[in-house]
């Protein structure tokens, strides 16, 4: 079953494919094939053999690893975007599992034709190169974020990135749960609770999943973000 001609457009215009030759990029698009999936599926499990590259074109999906009866999640990824491409460029196994969070629509092309395209595309091969530069980037934020603050600064700065995100409203939604939060942030949905209360006299306050910052700019002083860390486009 092939793709259909808008799945095909959508994919053609992230960067990843964006330059690479049409002949190479129809190879690619070849053996790819789309799924539906309901919420809380495991697509894929740490330590399998990469097998595909998936691309999410709708919903959302959670990258988690588990070890030793814990769990955490690792990041989630949104449309439309790529998602363990280090694996299938490698032929290693995944370092993480993956599940929706919500009904979600996925691509998924061949690992043996990734690797064989990369060899063959040089305008592919950079891009790769260039996506997995920014993966690596993003994971030495995400570090830099959980071993130099505070769980109230962490906190405090998903917020903010949150607000900047919803267009700067004073007032938005979280987009999954508190306790998927607890874990996006290294935190227990216990001290995520505890995190939230330690945040009111900075002017948060919570109902339900609804977030309202009345004074960002006493938020922004506690949190003191930083573009090295809560900038994901640098």
């Amino acid at each position: 079953m092939g793709l259909p001609e808008s799945v095909h457009r959508d994919i053609r215009e992230l960067h990843l494919f964006r330059d690479m030759a049409d002949a190479h990029f129809t190879d690619l698009m070849h053996g790819a094939y789309v799924q539906n999936f309901p919420p809380q599926i495991e697509l894929i499990s740490e330590g399998d053999t990469s097998d595909f590259l998936h691309i999410i074109l709708s919903g959302s999906v959670d990258l988690f690893s588990a070890w030793n009866k814990r769990e955490t999640s690792m990041a989630t990824v949104r449309p439309i975007s790529t998602f363990i491409l280090a694996a299938t460029i490698r032929d290693a196994p995944y370092l993480m599992s993956a599940r929706t969070l919500t009904k979600s629509r996925i691509a998924l092309i061949p690992s043996q034709d990734v690797r064989a395209v990369f060899d063959a595309d040089n305008s592919f091969a950079r891009a790769i190169v260039a996506e997995l530069a920014q993966c690596y980037r993003s994971m030495v934020k995400a570090q830099k974020d959980l071993k130099l603050r505070t769980s109230l600064e962490r906190l405090a700065n998903f917020l903010l990135r949150q607000r900047i995100q919803s267009g700067g409203s004073a007032t938005f939604e979280l987009d999954f749960e508190k306790r998927h939060l607890a874990a996006v942030l290294g935190m227990t949905p216990e001290n995520l609770s505890r995190a939230f209360k330690g945040l009111q006299p900075y002017g948060v306050e919570v109902d339900g999943m609804q977030i309202t910052i009345t004074d960002p700019g006493d938020l922004a002083s506690f949190a003191k973000p930083n573009p090295l860390i809560d900038d994901h486009s640098t």
